[in-house]
């Protein structure tokens, strides 16, 4: 055998991967095809969320509140859209199904336009606070979901006190805006929670798929809160537009929103999205790299 041969034989056997014995030996190239399509590990995932989580943890009052405000405005939009199919395709067979598809328009809007949504966040700034716990962590995760909670509702109450009072609907529009908000009262306070436990769960679910999602973000977005809305799960941003409306309208009191609806939904989403899920994922991570 000539020198050449061996040297030949020697720099294929080089680009072969260990085990390339086994029948599939790929080139150099095609190794780098397959490391280019696999998934991204959970700790990359974890790592992407927890620094936008530090980033966010960090912005000033004014630049979270209004982006919080911007974003409470834009939920209104998954009411309306809901609303407006619900009046255009009642007493058609799979109404409730094709209506649905209005639910994830807002989110959309929010998480693509990066407005800070408060059941957003319950994943996102408490990875850090996880990673890296302490008085002063803890601190600045309440303030934030403080400013970012109470801008999104008062922009979902302006959002539903402009489409009550600016007179850009017809009766039957209107009507489909309170069957909405009616249906979701027929929960109890104990249903909200529970309910509010898998919205919360499902917001964190997708918050963890996004960065792995790449050019399908809308896909994600639109396959998770389509099943919040099928199973009617309980979302204290969505459901406040929808339980404000009625409040405005006169038919539900203020203090009924906030006891039945209000206080038992906010503690599910933040169970489902940061005790449950967050921990969940953090220490799975942990554990890995441990």
């Amino acid at each position: 055998m000539s020198e050449q041969q061996d040297e030949d034989r020697a720099k294929e056997s080089s680009r072969r991967p260990a085990g390339a014995g086994n029948g599939f030996s790929l080139s150099g190239d095609e190794q780098g095809e397959v490391e280019e399509k696999r998934p991204p590990r959970a700790a990359v995932l974890h790592e992407v969320i927890r620094r936008e989580g530090e980033q966010e943890l960090s912005r000033g009052f004014a630049a979270l509140s209004l982006s919080a405000l911007a974003a409470g405005l834009s939920m209104g939009f998954s009411m309306l859209a809901r609303g407006l199919l619900h009046r255009h395709l009642a007493g058609m067979p799979g109404a409730f199904l094709l209506e649905s598809l209005g639910y994830p328009f807002g989110f959309v809007v929010v998480i693509l336009a990066r407005q800070q949504l408060f059941t957003e966040i319950t994943m996102t700034a408490v990875l850090p606070v996880m990673t890296d716990p302490g008085l002063r962590a803890f601190s600045q995760l309440l303030r934030m979901w403080a400013i970012v909670f109470a801008g999104n509702l008062v922009g979902v109450a302006l959002f539903a006190w402009g489409v009550l009072h600016l007179d850009q609907f017809d009766e039957a529009s209107q009507n489909a805006f309170l069957a909405i908000g009616r249906e979701l009262m027929h929960n109890t306070p104990w249903q909200m929670f529970t309910k509010g436990i898998l919205a919360g769960w499902l917001i964190a679910i997708m918050v963890w798929l996004l960065p792995a999602a790449e050019g399908s973000k809308i896909l994600a977005i639109t396959l998770v809160t389509y099943l919040i809305a099928l199973g009617g799960f309980t979302h204290i941003i969505v459901g406040s537009v929808e339980t404000l409306y009625l409040v405005f309208a006169g038919e539900l009191a203020f203090g009924d929103y906030v006891t039945a609806f209000a206080l038992p939904t906010l503690a599910g989403n933040i169970v489902g999205g940061s005790l449950i899920f967050a921990l969940i994922s953090h220490a799975q991570v942990r554990s890995d790299t441990e």
